[in-house]
Order: C-alpha cells, then sequence, then structure tokens
C-alpha cells in the first residue's frame, strides 16, 4: 500500500488511470504518457482526415492543435504544465522586447535558464533520482523550440543573405510569428509530450498544407504522380509496430540486466575483464528501447497527422522521416562515436548544431557538448557523461582522420577495421553513458575508478598524439577546394581557344 500510496503522490497529472497503474505496476506518470500519447495518435489520425489543409484555415487548425496539446499536458502533469505557457510567454515576450538583433541571444538565456530553474527545483527539493515521466521532459523540447525560432527570425531578418549558410537560408523566417502560431507550434498535441523538435518553417508549411515549399522541390517533379500527397499509413503502422516491439524488449530485459551491478563490489572483484565489458554491453544496451519506444511512437503521432513529408527517395518512395529522432539500426552498428552521435536524438543534435556548434568560433565541440549538458538537467552525471563525451570524439575524430585511409585499401582491410571500430564504439558508448544513468557523482566515479580511468586517458593521449586540423582551417580547405573548382574546369576551354587563336594565326 505504500508503494501504491507513493506512485499516486509522485504524479501530479489526473488519477483517472490509477487503477490501471495497480494492474500493469507501472508509475501513474507513465501510465498517463502512454494513454495520452495513444490518444493523440488517434487524435492526429483525426486532425489529418477531417481537418484537412484543404477545408479547415490555418487558425483553426492552429486552435485545435494548441487546445488538444494544452489539455494533454494538464491531464500528465497537472498545473505543473503552466509552466510550459509560463515559459513560452515569457521568451515570445524578450523576443518583441529585445528586437531581431539581439532576440537570438536573450532567448538562449532566459528559456536555458527557466528551464535550469526548473530542473534544479524538481531534482533537488522534490524527488532526486526519481526515473519518471516528470514536466521539465517537454520543457527541454520547447526549450529548443524557442531558441531555434529566435536564430531563425536572426537569421531571416537581421542577417544578410550571402552570410547565411544552405541550411540556415532555407531556415530563415523572414516575419514575426503571431501569438497564436508561437503557441501553436510550441504546445500542438503531435510533439508536446515527446516532441521531436521541429523548425518553425517545417511545421507553419504543415499547418497551410504546403509541406516542403520552403525546400528544394527539384526531385519531386520528375514524375507527374509525385505531386499527390502521398498517405503515412503504412508508415504510421510500421513505426507504431516498432514502438511497441520495443516496449516489450524493455519491460522484459531492463530488469535482468540492471547497471548498478557495474559498480557492485562483488562483481568488480570477482569477475574477469572480458565478462565485466560483455556485462556493461549488455546493461547499457538493455537501456535504449524506451527511448526508442518514446522516440518513435512520436514519430509516428506527426506522421499520422501528415506531419514529417520529406520527398521521395531514388526509388520514388514517399520518405516520412523530416522529423525522425533516430535510425535503431545504425545506432546498434555504429562503427564510430560521430555516426552513433548522428543517429541518437537526431532533432536535438540538429538543434545543438544550428544553435551552438556552426556558430561558436572557438572550441565548438567543448561548448556544444556543455550546452547539451545543460539542457539535459541538473544531475552531475550528466555532466560526467558529456565532458567524458568530449574526449572520446576528439580522440574519435584523430583515428579516424589518421589512420581510417589506411585501411580503404580494399573490402577486406575495411571490414576488419569495420569490425574493430564497431567494438570500440560500442564500448566507448557504454563507458561514457554509465554516469548519465547513474546520475551520482559517487558511483559514476566508482565505476570510472574501477576501470582504472583507462579510456579516458588513452583516448586523451591519442587526441593530443594524432593531429587534427582546427575546425576554422578544414572550413577554409573545403571553401579554396570549392573556389578552385571552376578555375578547373575552364582552363581546358582557354587551351583549346588558345590553340585555335595559333591556328587562325598560322
Amino acid at each position: 500500500m505504500a508503494d501504491e500510496d507513493a506512485r499516486s503522490t509522485a504524479c501530479t497529472g489526473s488519477s483517472l488511470l490509477q487503477p490501471v497503474s495497480e494492474m500493469t505496476d507501472l508509475p501513474l506518470d507513465q501510465v498517463n504518457f502512454v494513454v495520452c500519447q495513444l490518444c493523440a495518435l488517434v487524435s492526429a489520425f483525426w486532425f489529418r482526415l477531417f481537418l484537412h489543409p484543404s477545408r479547415t484555415s490555418p487558425f483553426i487548425r492552429h486552435v485545435v492543435a494548441t487546445v488538444l496539446g494544452l489539455y494533454f499536458a494538464l491531464f500528465c502533469f497537472g498545473w505543473y504544465a503552466l509552466h510550459f505557457l509560463v515559459q513560452s510567454g515569457l521568451t515570445y515576450g524578450v523576443m518583441i522586447l529585445t528586437g531581431v538583433e539581439h532576440m537570438h541571444k536573450y532567448s538562449l538565456l532566459v528559456a536555458l535558464s527557466y528551464l535550469s530553474l526548473c530542473q534544479i527545483t524538481r531534482v533537488y527539493v522534490f524527488d532526486y533520482g526519481m526515473y519518471s515521466a516528470d514536466f521539465t521532459g517537454p520543457m527541454m523540447v520547447i526549450t529548443q523550440k524557442i531558441t531555434s525560432l529566435a536564430f531563425e527570425i536572426h537569421d531571416g531578418m537581421a542577417r544578410k543573405e550571402e552570410h547565411l549558410t544552405a541550411g540556415q537560408k532555407i531556415l530563415a523566417i523572414r516575419r514575426m510569428p503571431s501569438l497564436l502560431e508561437f503557441f501553436s507550434y510550441n504546445c500542438n498535441f503531435m510533439g508536446i509530450l515527446a516532441g521531436p523538435t521541429c523548425s518553425y518553417n517545417d511545421y507553419i508549411a504543415f499547418i497551410e498544407g504546403e509541406p516542403r515549399r520552403h525546400r528544394d522541390q527539384e526531385p519531386d517533379r520528375k514524375s507527374g504522380l509525385r505531386q499527390s500527397e502521398p498517405s503515412p499509413n503504412v508508415e504510421v503502422v510500421r513505426k507504431v509496430a516498432t514502438s511497441f516491439f520495443c516496449l516489450l524488449v524493455f519491460l522484459s530485459v531492463c530488469k535482468v540486466f540492471p547497471v548498478e551491478r557495474n559498480i557492485d563490489d562483488d562483481f568488480i572483484a570477482n569477475t574477469p575483464l572480458y565478462a565485466q565489458v560483455v556485462y556493461l554491453y549488455l546493461s547499457m544496451v538493455t537501456t535504449r528501447p524506451k527511448y526508442y519506444f518514446v522516440w518513435t511512437l512520436a514519430d509516428a503521432i506527426n506522421n499520422a497527422a501528415g506531419f514529417g513529408f520529406n520527398g521521395y527517395d531514388s526509388d520514388g518512395a514517399p520518405r516520412w522521416d523530416l522529423i525522425s529522432n533516430l535510425r535503431i539500426l545504425n545506432i546498434e552498428f555504429a562503427t564510430s562515436f560521430k555516426v552513433f552521435l548522428d543517429n541518437w536524438n537526431i532533432q536535438t543534435a540538429h538543434w545543438l548544431k544550428r544553435v551552438c556548434y556552426e556558430r561558436c568560433p572557438y572550441h565548438p565541440t567543448a561548448a556544444t557538448f556543455i550546452l547539451s549538458a545543460m539542457w539535459h538537467g541538473a544531475y552531475p552525471g550528466y555532466y560526467l557523461t558529456f565532458l567524458t563525451g568530449i574526449v572520446i570524439t576528439l580522440a574519435a575524430r584523430a583515428v579516424r582522420h589518421n589512420i581510417r585511409p589506411y585501411f580503404l585499401q580494399s573490402s577486406s582491410h575495411k571490414l576488419v577495421y569495420d569490425v574493430i571500430t564497431w567494438v570500440a564504439t560500442q564500448i566507448a558508448i557504454c563507458y561514457t553513458v554509465v554516469p548519465f544513468v547513474l546520475l551520482s557523482v559517487g558511483p559514476s566515479l566508482k565505476f570510472y575508478r574501477s576501470w582504472y580511468f583507462s579510456l579516458h586517458i588513452g583516448c586523451a593521449l591519442l587526441a593530443m598524439a594524432l593531429p587534427v586540423k582546427p575546425r576554422h582551417l578544414r572550413l577554409k580547405d573545403q571553401q579554396r577546394g570549392v573556389l578552385q573548382e571552376p578555375t578547373r574546369r575552364r582552363r581546358p576551354e582557354a587551351t583549346d581557344s588558345s590553340c585555335s587563336q595559333k591556328e587562325k594565326s598560322s
């Protein structure tokens, strides 16, 4: 009874599904979350079929999407959902008052500070170490959307076109959104509980019924059949089936390989090194399916509403991965730290790249990892994970630049390289992410001490020993290559013209 009371009081949302929580032995807040996501999936089909942009105005679609989103948030989090409105309203006022020249900096500061304040309060005042659905999760996505929007408005209204990258030109916003558009973008029912983050231009194009209007459409014009609106039904069924398969895997194996055993004294003292490595891998792999479930289901909800169409592939099949947040097979078979990160929490990686990495003049890798740690929350384990990630990323980059070319001479050599790097990548990822799961400093350092900080030391030595050009020098080399390419193409023409002049003179 005490556990049931604790489970119900820990949830700030509706207690309507308390019997389901007791029947399944799952926390009530997690039951509320899953049920709301399933309701959002059904609502998404209704939204696409009955509020289609061909017969419904954007105003109605904005209102319905926002009201449904706020209702789901209130059901899951109770009055804590008001933080979503306060954070959004506060930063909208900042954007209006500061102007396009500085709104991106102040919006990032205010949104991230408000998020951090809520995270610190939740962790150190209410429920430290409670690993369940909480109201700061949606706020993390809203923070991404607010800051992305501010930077895109700054790019579109304060910077010159020639100073923007190709990606920034596509996402640049040329007018200030209305208050309704702003709240609809942040709090719509498709993404308020689990995201994923999307660009404002993509969202508005979806609401107004013109997907991809601001993106390159040339590949889509090859066939008249491609002009019709593709159906997402098959993709939605596939993603829903995948998500619930991942949920079943997680519920069946998550308690078989507890991560905490990696720091058990008896386990460390009596288990051979190779067995410790294998157990580390198994214990960390079994934590991933819950993320696969949440993000794949969220992607299916957006697709069911008609959002997420990304053109057609080379075979003419529609792609529904515009806002997908992960690629499971690429994660599990990643052969480098970069490939793993590029396919894990994809939209967050895009956000970090657009907001920090592309704009930071010095040490962009370190700055990006620090911003990521601040965004994730107040647990010390997050900072240990991302500080470790900096060292391993630099080492992985050095190995790739200096050693990989020697294995590209033949397919057999490359296969050997891929196998070795897959093993190394999986061990490095597991080693890095342990503090992220353990949360506290003491258990995390105990784990690293049991490994003698071996990966920290080895990666630091590799990063110092193997030379890699700084990012700004690599970008200069790329720009020189682009500039030299036209001159190379013109040289044969110049030679031909000089030869013809000699013939005429003779």
